[in-house]
């Protein structure tokens, strides 16, 4: 350990983790959601703290947002599930480089995958998946992208909800 130098002050201690950090750009990034009810953002971050890929759910980028529903409906040519891009899939399809540097990397979402996503994260190889909120936990979907994620090896877990605030 070195010797304090009076003359040199101490650096600041009371930064944000990496998890909050890389939240932050997920919350961010779920701010270019156009969707009324769920706006859903991800950020994918390596081990050596560097943001590889961020993305939110939203319509493909060649179809005009304003031409498509927003709502869900029994009628799948007017339900919005049939033509949004979820953040995690955005964020992997986003990416410019190797699908190789995604290996082991986690991927800070606002909302925990669907079965979907979690098939597509493992398909890239993410490490770990750090999500907000659940609301859809206990759901067949939900269950089945734990049942991806435990036989992949891949961990998650949820973190609460940020509070620091500068």
């Amino acid at each position: 350990m070195r010797e304090s130098d009076p003359n040199m002050p101490e650096k600041r201690r009371d930064v944000i983790s990496w998890d909050e950090f890389f939240m932050r750009v997920a919350i961010a990034a779920q701010l270019r959601s156009k969707d009324p009810n769920t706006q859903v953002g991800a950020c994918i971050a390596d081990g050596d703290h560097r943001i590889l890929s961020v993305g939110y759910n939203g319509t493909p980028h060649a179809i005009s947002d304003d031409e498509f529903p927003w709502g869900a409906s029994d009628d799948p040519l007017q339900d919005k599930h049939s033509y949004v891009v979820h953040a995690e899939a955005n964020a992997v399809l986003n990416y410019r480089g190797s699908l190789r540097d995604m290996r082991g990397a986690t991927v800070y979402v606002t909302l925990f995958p669907c079965h979907e996503c979690a098939k597509f994260l493992v398909q890239v190889g993410i490490g770990e998946v750090v999500y907000l909120d659940d609301k859809y936990r206990g759901t067949t979907d939900n269950l089945i992208s734990q049942r991806v994620f435990d036989s992949c090896g891949i961990r998650y877990r949820q973190i609460e909800p940020l509070t620091h605030v500068q």
